[in-house]
Parts: structure tokens; C-alpha cells; sequence
């Protein structure tokens, strides 16, 4: 098995079986190029930060405020994660004030933008729902309806670039 699938590890059999097959005749980023020709032009933090509250403000209006969107070059290396959603609670006083963050890792300012926006869905759907069960998911698929195949793909855009890598 090539060492980049450990990133579709939990899907079915016949996905990993379809990757490593356009994997070991060089034809998947071939494949990826095709189905995704360009990337997104959100470079800066503050662009970031814009695109993020565009879809906060049009499905989740009533969350939890953000205070930050950005990307972060040590999220793939230190967590082994896409993106990071952190939050902290200070009390001041009688009130209670949470700081939600979010952190995309760096490798997706190269990315299509449906990847991109796969991730902000993601991380921004941890405002509401802190963990990975039923409810997040179906919060996820209502901000983005093919939420479940950007996922997958956003995963093979890192075994993209993890080929691209060898390659150099």
C-alpha cells in the first residue's frame, strides 16, 4: 500500500482500491487537475477571515462570534488534521465571553475552492457542534450539500501534493 493513502484510510475498500490503481499509473493528479483546473485566489488572512464570515453570516447568523480565521503552516505536521477549530471561555465579571478561532492548514492556499470551503464548513460547524457524530455531519451537508465528497477529495488533493513532493 503507498504510504500517501493513509489519508482515505477509513474508506470503503473500492475508493482505496480506485486510488492506488490511478496512483500506481501516474494518472491521479491528472485525474484531480481535471475535475478541479484552478485554485482560489483567498491568499491573505484577511481574505480568509472575509470568506469565512460571508458563510457564517448566511447559515449560522446566531453562533457564537469569530475572532479569527487563518492559515497555520504547523497544523498538518503537529495534529495531522485539515483544519482546527479552538475556542476559550474567559469570565469577566458576570459574563462570559468564548473566542472562537479558526486554523486552516496551510497546504490549502493552493487548493480549488470547493476544498477551501469545505474546511471553513467544517471548522465553522464546531462553533455549534463540538463533536464528529450525527448532528455535525447533518449541520455540515446544510452549509455545503456535497460536503461528504469535497471531504474525500479534499483528501486526495493532499495525496496530490504529497506525489508532487516525490516527484521534486
Amino acid at each position: 500500500m503507498h504510504p500517501s493513502l493513509k489519508y482515505i484510510q477509513g474508506y470503503p475498500p473500492t475508493i482505496i482500491e480506485q486510488v492506488s490503481r490511478l496512483i500506481e499509473s501516474d494518472q491521479l493528479s491528472v485525474w484531480f487537475e481535471r475535475k478541479y483546473p484552478e485554485t482560489h485566489q483567498i491568499q491573505s488572512e484577511k481574505a480568509l477571515f472575509e470568506y469565512t464570515m460571508a458563510i457564517k453570516n448566511r447559515y449560522m447568523r446566531k453562533s457564537s462570534p469569530l475572532s479569527k480565521a487563518i492559515y497555520d503552516s504547523k497544523i498538518h505536521l503537529i495534529h495531522n488534521a485539515l483544519g482546527l477549530h479552538t475556542y476559550a471561555t474567559k469570565v469577566h465579571g458576570n459574563k462570559i465571553k468564548t473566542k472562537n478561532e479558526i486554523r486552516i492548514a496551510s497546504v490549502f492556499k493552493k487548493a480549488p475552492e470547493p476544498l477551501l470551503r469545505m474546511l471553513v464548513v467544517h471548522e465553522l460547524a464546531h462553533i455549534k457542534e463540538k463533536q464528529h457524530d450525527k448532528a455535525f455531519y447533518q449541520l455540515c451537508c446544510h452549509m455545503l450539500p456535497d460536503y461528504h465528497q469535497l471531504e474525500l477529495d479534499a483528501r486526495l488533493f493532499l495525496i496530490c501534493q504529497e506525489l508532487n513532493e516525490e516527484r521534486s
